[in-house]
């Protein structure tokens, strides 16, 4: 399946240049987020309480948070869970005790629905947050290293480069992306970003593997050339497989619910900055880095000379 008749001819390494700059825009605006305006982290990862209740019907998910706001749990988060009758209630950490606050949240629920069950209450200590923040962080750096190892093994440590840099570029907008807008960072968010780093190797492995065919058929061509060739090739997969990600993601973001609010969106800027990031980033730095013909041929076996005349 094609996305175009006839396979483009697009100067894609003569314009990378201007991207280069985009990215860094970027990542300086990410890195500068991050560090000064800091992350909305999620009870997952700060602690808090979490308190599941049961309506006799369709849970009014809007009217039970204007309830919990007037009784002063503004900042509290509302879900559905299982069904449309369930719902979720985070709370963020506090000194009152966890039966305390479970029977205050329990009062707000009957004023909305007098029929309500408090069917659970679970208390997440800030310690738990950190670890698993921690592991969670612990899990994206080692997936960079195996990734630039793989990268490097299988094609050769320019491409390998180029790799790592496109995909650590496109985790890292996506995570200043909820810096910038101060939108919950939970662990939803951040499976979202171990699954956008797969996501984005997977289309530069792709682009890397039709590169080094072209170095192989098109040896008295430019490395420019031979880059530009490859992707243009690749392109109409490119458009078709993201095209048909970002409407899933799109429909996860608008049906989904606010369980997956976050997630989708996440994934969602990491498509977007990814389909040119293993484009201009992957192959323009393994370019500048001077990939050539000789980078991918195998060294040449000299046959036995003879002794003899």
């Amino acid at each position: 399946m094609e996305f175009f008749r006839k396979v483009p001819k697009i100067p894609f390494m003569a314009q990378r240049r201007i991207w280069y700059t985009v990215s860094s825009v970027m990542i300086l605006a990410s890195l500068g987020a991050i560090a000064f305006k800091g992350l909305n982290y999620g009870i997952d990862f700060t602690g808090g309480i979490v308190v599941e209740a049961a309506f006799p019907g369709v849970a009014n998910l809007q009217k039970t948070r204007d309830a919990l706001a007037a009784a002063g749990y503004g900042t509290a988060q509302v879900q559905n869970f299982g069904t449309s009758r369930d719902i979720l209630v985070r709370l963020p950490p506090t000194e009152r005790s966890a039966n305390e606050i479970t029977e205050r949240i329990a009062t707000v629920l009957r004023t909305v629905d007098s029929g309500v069950q408090i069917r659970r209450t679970e208390a997440v200590g800030a310690q738990v947050g950190k670890e698993l923040f921690s592991k969670g962080m612990t899990a994206m750096v080692m997936t960079l290293l195996l990734i630039l190892g793989y990268i490097a093994l299988f094609f050769r440590w320019k491409f390998g480069i180029g790799a790592i840099l496109a995909t650590m570029h496109d985790p890292i907008v996506a995570i200043g992306f909820f810096a910038v807008t101060g939108l919950t960072f939970d662990l939803t968010v951040l499976a979202a970003v171990l699954a956008l780093i797969g996501y984005s190797i997977n289309d530069t492995v792709v682009v890397f593997d039709r590169v080094r065919e072209r170095f192989l058929s098109m040896r008295k061509a430019k490395p420019a050339e031979v880059f530009d060739s490859a992707i243009n090739e690749t392109l109409s997969r490119t458009i078709i497989t993201h095209g048909a990600t970002t409407l899933v993601v799109v429909c996860l973001y608008l049906f989904g619910g606010e369980s997956l609010t976050g997630f989708a969106l996440a994934l969602i800027v990491g498509i977007v900055v990814g389909t040119y990031s293993s484009i201009y980033i992957a192959s323009g730095v393994a370019l500048d880095l001077g990939v050539s013909h000789r980078d991918l041929l195998a060294s040449e076996r000299r046959a036995p000379v003879d002794d003899l005349p």
